[in-house]
């Protein structure tokens, strides 16, 4: 098991492309934990502007009355990837980690898989 800290590097280290990560409570809509972004890239803004994407898509679920879970969600822009990943568990109930892509440089399904080895490992 990893902690948040260590997790969030690992994350931006070893996913090619990574240019930022999040660990997200979507209940509050708050970041736990940064690493990257940069003065162009507010990763706390983006945190608390991606829990409305959860929210909202919870919300959808519920009045479609899908019984699903959500595994991840994502945005693509012409030059990033927005990857956000709900953690499943005891521990991570109401969290989700949030990674940001360049589009140039990264392949979606690698990192789509490195996140999900990443969430399984992460302790909260």
């Amino acid at each position: 098991m990893a902690n948040t800290e260590t997790s969030l590097k690992e994350a931006l280290t070893s996913i090619e492309g990574a240019t930022g990560v999040a660990l997200v409570d979507y209940t509050s809509g708050m970041a736990l934990g940064t690493m990257g972004g940069g003065k162009s890239f507010d990763l706390n803004v983006a945190a608390a502007g991606n829990t409305d994407v959860v929210r909202a898509k919870m919300r959808t679920m519920e009045h479609l009355g899908l019984k699903s879970e959500i595994e991840d969600i994502l945005i693509t822009l012409a030059d990033q990837y927005h990857m956000i990943r709900l953690i499943k568990g005891r521990s991570g109930n109401g969290l989700f980690l949030y990674l940001v892509l360049d589009a140039k440089r990264s392949n979606l399904a690698m990192a789509r898989h490195q996140l999900r080895r990443i969430e399984q490992d992460l302790e909260v």
